[in-house]
C-alpha cells in the first residue's frame, strides 16, 4: 500500500483555521485514506485531526509596534513548526494568510527542505499596501491560491504562478438560519431590537476595541431597555471575551454554537463589527452594520502611512464608496459608536436600505462560481500532479 500524502497546513489566525479546516475537508473528499494531515491551527482544524503543537492565539498579533514586540516569540514558533515539518517530513506545505508569520515559515522550511512545495494560500492586499511584498512572496513559494481574482497580475508580474479559486466567506449559506430560534434563545420578545457586538478575533482587538464596544452598548441600553445585546464568539478569544462580559454592568448574550450565530446574524437588526472577514459574513446575512477598528497610536500612524484604500471594508472597497461606516482610531469612542447606531436604530427604513446595498456591494467582490474550498484542493492535487510529471 502506498504512502498517503501528507500536507502541512499552517494558519495563526481564526480566519486562516477556517480556510485550513475547509481545505482539509475538500482534500480529504478528493483523496480519502490516501491522505494524511499534519500542521499548525486552531480549533477547525483541530476537528480535522490536525493536532497543533502550540496554540495559535498569541500569533494573532495586530499593529507594528506589536508585531516588533512579539517577534521573539513569533521566532520561536516558527521554530517549532519548522521542527514539526522535520519530524513528519511533509509532501507539501500550504500556508495560509498571515502574512509575517506564514513568510518566516516560508524561508524556513525552505532553507530546511529545498525540494518541498510550498503553496501560499491568500496574498498579502498589495494593492492596498506595500506592492513590494509580491516580490518578497514569489522569492519565497511556487504557488498562490488567491481568493480574489484582482490580485493575481500584482504577483504573476513577479513569476509567481496564481490560481483564483474564490473566497470561501463568499459562498457563506444563511438559507437555513432560524431568526425565531435565536429569539427564543436569549428570550427575546418578537419586537426587541437586537444589536450585535463582534470585537474581532486577535487578542490585541479585544484590547483595543471591546472596552468602547462595552461603552457604546451600555450608553444605548441606558436609552433602550429592550434592547437585546448578543456576542457571537470567536473561538480564538473566546475565554478572553467572556471574562471581560461577565463584568458588565448590563445584560450580554454570549453565542458559541455555530448554528446559533448564523441565527443571529440573520435576527439581528444591526451590528457593531471589528473590521475583518466577520463584516462580509454580516452582509451575506442581510445584517447592516457599523465598521470599527481601532490600533495602538503609534501602530496606526506607521500603518497609515503605507495603507492606500480609502476605506477598510472589503464591500466599501469593492463598491468604492462608503456603503457600511467606518469608524476608525479616534472615531472608535463609546459615545461615537452609540450615536451611530442609535441613528440607525431609530430608522428601520434607512436599515433596509443600508443591509440591500451591502448586498449589491458584496456582489461586486465577485461571488465563487464553485466551492472555493474544493477548487483550492483541486489546485493543489493538479500542481503536485505537474511537479511529478
Amino acid at each position: 500500500m502506498s504512502r498517503p500524502l501528507t500536507v502541512m497546513l499552517v494558519a495563526a489566525e481564526a480566519s486562516g483555521d477556517a480556510l485550513g479546516a475547509g481545505l482539509a475537508i475538500a482534500l480529504r473528499n478528493r483523496l480519502g485514506d490516501g491522505v494524511r494531515f499534519v500542521g499548525v491551527g486552531g480549533a477547525l482544524m483541530a476537528a480535522q485531526g490536525i493536532e497543533s503543537p502550540f496554540d495559535i492565539a498569541p500569533l494573532s498579533i495586530l499593529g507594528i509596534i506589536e508585531g516588533v514586540r512579539a517577534l521573539p516569540m513569533v521566532r520561536r514558533r516558527v521554530k517549532d513548526t519548522a521542527a514539526l515539518a522535520a519530524r513528519e517530513r511533509p509532501d507539501v506545505a500550504i500556508l495560509i494568510d498571515s502574512w509575517g508569520f506564514t513568510l518566516r515559515v516560508a524561508q524556513a522550511l525552505r532553507a530546511q527542505a529545498p525540494d518541498m512545495p510550498l503553496i501560499k494560500y491568500v496574498g498579502p492586499q498589495v494593492w492596498a499596501s506595500r506592492p513590494g511584498r509580491a516580490r518578497t512572496l514569489a522569492a519565497s513559494v511556487d504557488l498562490l491560491l488567491s481568493i480574489h481574482g484582482f490580485d493575481a497580475p500584482w504577483f504573476e508580474r513577479e513569476g509567481l504562478k496564481v490560481v483564483t479559486v474564490g473566497n470561501p466567506t463568499l459562498v457563506r449559506d444563511y438559507s437555513k438560519a432560524d431568526p425565531a430560534r435565536l429569539r427564543a434563545h436569549i428570550g427575546a420578545g418578537a419586537k426587541d431590537p437586537i444589536l450585535l457586538l463582534l470585537p474581532g478575533s486577535r487578542p490585541a482587538e479585544i484590547r483595543h476595541v471591546l472596552p468602547h464596544f462595552e461603552e457604546a452598548a451600555a450608553l444605548l441600553k441606558a436609552e433602550r431597555p429592550n434592547l437585546r445585546i448578543v456576542v457571537p464568539l470567536a473561538s480564538t478569544v473566546a475565554d478572553a471575551v467572556k471574562a471581560r462580559i461577565a463584568g458588565w454592568p448590563f445584560r450580554a448574550h454570549v453565542i458559541e454554537d455555530a448554528l446559533l450565530k448564523d441565527d443571529a446574524f440573520v435576527a439581528a437588526d444591526l451590528a457593531l463589527a471589528c473590521s475583518g472577514t466577520v463584516t462580509t459574513e454580516l452582509a451575506l446575512a442581510g445584517c447592516p452594520m457599523v465598521v470599527a477598528y481601532r490600533l495602538g497610536p503609534v501602530s496606526y500612524r506607521l500603518a497609515m502611512l503605507v495603507f492606500k484604500s480609502p476605506w477598510v471594508t472589503m464591500f466599501n472597497i469593492a463598491a468604492g464608496r462608503s456603503v457600511a461606516p467606518e469608524l476608525l482610531q479616534n472615531d472608535c469612542t463609546g459615545p461615537k459608536l452609540a450615536a451611530a447606531l442609535a441613528e440607525r436604530l431609530d430608522r428601520p427604513a434607512a436599515l433596509a436600505v443600508q443591509a440591500a446595498a451591502q448586498t449589491e456591494a458584496v456582489v461586486l467582490m465577485g461571488r465563487p462560481d464553485g466551492d472555493p474550498s474544493t477548487k483550492a484542493a483541486d489546485a493543489v492535487l493538479s500542481y503536485l500532479a505537474s511537479r511529478a510529471a
